[in-house]
């Protein structure tokens, strides 16, 4: 009775179009769900997303599960996970996600899910980082193991979203470091963030990964941006 009068007063809203949910709706509405924009790259081993690390770092996998388009419902779902501390945004998009991963044979041999991680000083302000729930969910989803540790962010800037183009291309490779241990050589990482835009900031946390004997990496995000 109480959470019925709680929602009677403060309904939930969907995070896409801040209509509000029906009650077998959560987070999304089905409309907003049935209108996200997905890649489909899990169909293309060569997809998009894969191609815009060639000649950078050598991946064995990468994809992104929607299309991120200005002023659309994906931006919207990312901003008020990222501002607004959504969480169970990035839940519902990897236990999504998830599911479609298991199928892919690249990635069957992944040993850590990794998040790219925040600046200490960021994630302080924040409170958290907002791919958390999303590498969380991927992992119980491909029962692989979740480290938010082995990746550390050394360089405290302006957030991506802040930059233009340009600027976004010049990520330092110092900005990212490791801490690894004997029990790392060898294994596959798998790193996940929210947007893939250039793919600087991956291609950095790749970079740092690659310094592990005996290292591979794949890579997986919420979204990508469409050049």
């Amino acid at each position: 009775m109480l959470k019925k009068l709680i929602k009677l007063f403060f309904p939930e809203i969907c995070s896409g179009c801040s209509e509000i949910l029906l009650e077998n709706e959560t987070s999304i509405c089905v409309a907003c769900r049935h209108h996200l924009p997905l890649t489909n790259h899990l169909l293309d081993i060569e997809n998009e997303g894969f191609k815009r690390f060639y000649g950078r770092i050598p991946v064995a996998h990468s994809s992104a599960m929607l299309y991120y388009h200005k002023k659309g419902i994906v931006q919207q779902l990312i901003h008020n996970l990222k501002y607004k501390n959504h969480q169970e945004i990035g839940t519902l998009l990897g236990n999504w996600y998830a599911e479609d991963l298991k199928a892919n044979l690249t990635l069957k041999d992944v040993d850590y899910i990794v998040p790219v991680p925040l600046h200490k000083k960021r994630l302080k302000e924040r409170g958290y980082n907002q791919v958390t729930t999303f590498s969380k969910a991927i992992s119980s989803g491909l029962g692989k193991k979740y480290d938010p540790f082995i990746l550390i962010r050394k360089e405290y800037a302006a957030t991506q979203s802040k930059k233009n183009l340009a600027n976004r291309n010049s990520v330092s490779e110092n900005t990212f470091g490791i801490q690894f241990s004997e029990i790392h050589h060898d294994k596959h990482f798998l790193l996940v963030d929210d947007v893939l835009t250039t793919g600087a900031t991956l291609e950095a946390c790749g970079k740092a990964l690659l310094q592990i004997p005996g290292s591979k990496i794949s890579i997986v995000t919420m979204a990508m941006s469409q050049s």
